[in-house]
């Protein structure tokens, strides 16, 4: 019997141990932990969402621009643009105006395009003949962009890191809880 009550003792002083470290942890998490409303998080969900939609539509309109004028745009062979494109596009009526604004703005602002546009070299038309050349200022806006691009992902990548790490300390949080609730639920029987 000396052996059970020892052993009894020594499971009641760990269960006090793994309470008040539990109870420290649940402060600490509490103080550091932004709360979020259901509302925000609601909203948080529908933004998404809206996001997903825009973007496949833009891709979608981009794709029709392809398809309508591949000599000028291509993913692959991505050049810069006549200055004023979009006034020809918008005359030629082949798509929709709101469709040439979405295509024009998802093309314009991808990275390959950021990065053709340099110094010296050809804009095309809608015929993918030549149309001018870019500037010095044209070129520095687009690298000027493109460092404000890599600069976005490098903190979304960091913030995304911070999330898996709390992510993990929230398991492993809780990974605990469970152990305490087994401790606890043994000491009851």
């Amino acid at each position: 019997m000396s052996e059970l009550n020892q052993l009894q003792q020594q499971m009641e002083s760990l269960l006090q141990e793994c309470e008040q470290r539990l109870s420290a942890v649940e402060q600490q998490t509490s103080r550091t932990r932004p709360r979020t409303t259901e509302s925000e998080t609601v909203n948080q969900t529908a933004n998404s969402k809206n996001r997903s939609k825009n973007r496949a539509a833009n891709q979608a309109a981009l794709e029709q621009l392809i398809e309508a004028y591949p000599q000028t745009f291509s993913r692959e062979n991505v050049r810069p643009l006549k200055i004023g494109i979009q006034e020809d596009l918008i005359a030629d009526d082949k798509l929709a105006r709101n469709r040439i604004k979405r295509a024009l703005a998802t093309y314009v602002r991808s990275i390959h395009y950021l990065r053709c546009v340099q110094e010296g070299v050809e804009r095309v038309d809608l015929a993918g003949n030549a149309a001018g050349t870019v500037t010095q200022s044209e070129a520095e806006h687009a690298s000027a962009r493109l460092k404000e691009i890599q600069a976005q992902r490098k903190e979304r990548q960091k913030q995304e890191r911070v999330k898996e790490q709390e992510a993990r300390k929230q398991q492993k949080e809780d990974r605990l809880n469970r152990k305490l609730e087994a401790l606890v639920n043994l000491k009851g029987r």
